[in-house]
């Protein structure tokens, strides 16, 4: 099975040493970037030059973004209905209280701080990749929604 992952960074080395992590896993993942928050947006929703973009299967998302930033687009992804279900886990410099209490009261699945040896760095985009990809069982999103159906207890 291929992982599709949304990379939304803006940072042209973070961007490359995620790259070279997910290429020497040897998993089988598809990273699609984008640079900023609008384009995220844009991805997600599969607008402009992006209306053949795949529904990712995750998200990483930095919180420091131009345009709109990481916050707002966490935001914007857990309030639409179509969208919610995509783990979101944010991919930070920032070890702030305030922007990983922030980040879990928008709904992000996991909040991981990037390290700043190289070696640290990749070894948590290599672990990213693998529990997601051999551990966590993902929502299918070729099935119907039957999640609305659901009331709290999980009957329908």
């Amino acid at each position: 099975m291929s992982l599709h992952i949304l990379l939304i960074e803006d940072s042209p080395g973070d961007i490359r040493l995620t790259r070279e992590a997910f290429r020497d896993s040897g998993s089988p993942i598809n990273l699609h970037v984008v640079v900023d928050g609008v384009e995220a947006m844009a991805f997600l929703k599969r607008e402009g030059a992006h209306t053949l973009a795949p529904r990712p299967d995750i998200i990483l998302l930095d919180l420091s973004l131009p345009k709109i930033d990481g916050r707002e687009v966490l935001a914007r992804i857990k309030a639409d209905d179509e969208l919610k279900s995509i783990p979101t886990v944010v991919l930070s410099n920032s070890t702030v209280g305030v922007d990983v209490m922030m980040s879990y009261k928008l709904q992000a699945n996991c909040y991981l701080a990037k390290p700043a040896r190289l070696e640290e760095f990749l070894s948590v985009v290599k672990n990213i990749g693998d529990f997601w990809l051999t551990k966590a069982v993902l929502p299918q999103h070729d099935l119907p929604d039957q999640a609305a159906d659901l009331d709290a207890s999980g009957r329908t």
